[in-house]
C-alpha cells in the first residue's frame, strides 16, 4: 500500500541505542540499519555524556520552503516588487489549500523572493514559507505552490515552470550539544590525535564527506525507523554542509583543559510524527511509542543527538585503534554467513576469530572450512 508494483519487502534490523539522555529525559532510541557497529558506537559514545547532563537540543521551528520559479520575465526585479505588494493575498490563497493545518496554528506565514541568474536568463524564484507543525510537510507545501502558481503568473506576466518544496530546510534547524567527559583518561597524545582528526573535516571535502556520512549513519537509521524520509534528510544535511561555499563538517568539537570534549551539531531536520509512513506503518508507530516523543521538535532533538554521538564515536575510534578493529569484529557475523557457516556454527566462528584477532573474510572462511572438515571427520566415524 505504500508504493506501486510491490513484489516483496527487504527487512532491516532495528537495534536500540542506550545511555541517551536528551533534554533531561532518558531515551531508548530504535535505529534501523544494516551496518554493524552503528548502534554499539552510538550507545558507547552516549555513556561519556550521561553524567554531565546528556544531550541538550534546540529547534528553530517547523518551517519549510516551497519554490515557485517564474520565467520569461522582462523585468524580474519589478516583478519581485509586485509580488511583495500582494504578499497578503498570496498567503491567503496558500492557506485556503489546507484549512486543517491553519486551524492548528500552522500554514503559510511569509514569502521571500530571489532573482537567480540561470544559463539562459534571470528568473524570479518565489519562496513560500510554511509552518508545517508536526508534519514533515512535503504534500502541504507542494499543494500550496501549485495552487498559487497561476496567480503569480497573472501578477507578473511570467511563466511558472517549477513549483515544489526545497529539501534544504534552513528554517528547520536543529542543534544538539553535549560534554563528553574525559574520554581518553587524560591521555594528551590521543586527545591531540582527536583534534587532528576533527580539524581535517573542517577544511578538506574528501574527509568531510566521510565524516558526515558517519553522522548520517546514526541520523538516517532513526529517520528510517520512524518512517520519515531518509532521502530528504540526507539531501538537506549535505546541502547545509556546503552553505558557506565549501563542503565541511556538520559538527564542531572543542577541547577543554581537563580533557573533556565539548561537541555540537547543527543541521536541518525536516521530520514529522504525522503523515506518510509515520502513522501508516505499524513498525514506525511502535518506534515512536518507544521514543515517547510528543512532537516533531522532540523527535528532531533525539535524532540530532544520535548524529553527534555517532560522529564522536567515529573520531574517537580513528584517533585510537582505527575504525576497522571494532567494526570488523561486529561485522564478523555477516562474514561468517557469507563464508558458508551454518547458524549453529556462527558463535564458534566468532570465538575463534576473536582468539586469532583476525576478522577478514579470508581468515573467517578458513575457520569455517576447518569446522566443516572437522564435522565431516566426526560424521565419518
Amino acid at each position: 500500500r505504500l508504493i506501486e508494483n510491490v513484489i516483496g519487502t527487504i527487512p532491516i534490523p532495528i537495534g536500540v541505542a542506550t545511555n541517551f539522555k536528551v533534554n533531561n529525559r532518558d531515551v531508548l532510541i530504535p535505529m534501523a540499519t544494516e551496518e554493524p557497529s552503528v548502534v554499539a558506537a552510538a550507545s558507547h559514545a552516549a555513556k561519556y555524556t550521561y553524567e554531565s547532563g546528556g544531550f541538550k537540543a534546540s529547534y528553530s521551528g517547523s518551517y519549510m520552503r516551497a519554490q515557485v520559479q517564474l520565467t520569461e520575465l522582462k523585468n524580474p526585479y519589478f516583478a519581485m516588487a509586485k509580488l511583495y505588494e500582494k504578499k497578503r493575498d498570496i498567503l491567503e490563497l496558500c492557506n485556503q489549500q489546507d484549512p486543517t493545518l491553519v486551524s492548528l496554528g500552522g500554514g503559510a506565514t511569509d514569502i521571500e523572493m530571489h532573482v537567480i541568474g540561470g544559463e539562459h536568463e534571470k528568473v524570479l524564484v518565489a519562496h513560500l514559507i510554511v509552518n508545517t507543525l508536526d508534519a514533515m510537510g512535503a504534500n502541504a507545501v507542494n499543494t500550496m505552490a501549485e495552487a498559487c502558481a497561476p496567480f503569480l503568473e497573472e501578477l507578473t506576466g511570467g511563466k511558472v515552470v517549477l513549483r515544489i518544496l526545497s529539501n534544504l530546510a534552513d528554517k528547520r534547524i536543529v542543534r544538539a550539544s553535549a560534554i563528553f567527559e574525559d574520554p581518553f583518561n587524560g591521555d594528551k597524545d590521543i586527545l591531540k590525535r582527536f583534534k587532528y582528526g576533527y580539524d581535517l573535516a573542517t577544511k578538506d571535502p574528501y574527509r568531510a564527506a566521510t565524516h558526515n556520512k558517519g553522522i548520517m549513519n546514526g541520523i538516517t537509521s532513526v529517520v528510517l525507523a520512524t518512517g520519515n524520509d531518509t532521502r530528504a534528510i540526507e539531501a538537506g544535511a549535505h546541502a547545509y554542509a556546503a552553505k558557506n561555499g565549501h563542503y565541511q563538517s556538520l559538527t564542531k568539537f572543542e577541547v577543554s583543559g581537563n580533557g573533556d570534549i565539548y561537541g555540537m551539531i547543527e543541521l536541518p531536520l525536516a521530520v514529522g510524527l504525522v503523515g506518510g509512513a509515520t502513522q501508516s506503518h505499524p513498525v514506525a508507530k511502535a518506534v515512536t511509542k518507544i521514543l515517547k516523543v510528543r512532537n516533531a521538535e522532540e523527535l528532531a532533538g533525539v535524532i540530532a543527538s544520535v548524529g553527534l554521538a555517532q560522529n564522536f564515536a567515529a573520531i574517537r575510534a580513528l584517533a585510537t585503534d582505527g575504525i576497522q578493529k571494532g567494526h570488523m569484529k561486529l561485522h564478523a557475523r555477516n562474514l561468517a554467513a557469507m563464508a558458508g557457516a551454518k547458524e549453529h556454527q556462527i558463535d564458534q566462528v566468532i570465538e575463534r576469530a576473536t582468539n586469532e584477532g583476525k576478522f577478514t573474510f579470508d581468515s573467517i572462511k578458513k575457520i569455517v572450512e576447518k569446522l566443516n572438515k572437522k564435522g565431516v571427520r566426526e560424521n565419518g566415524r
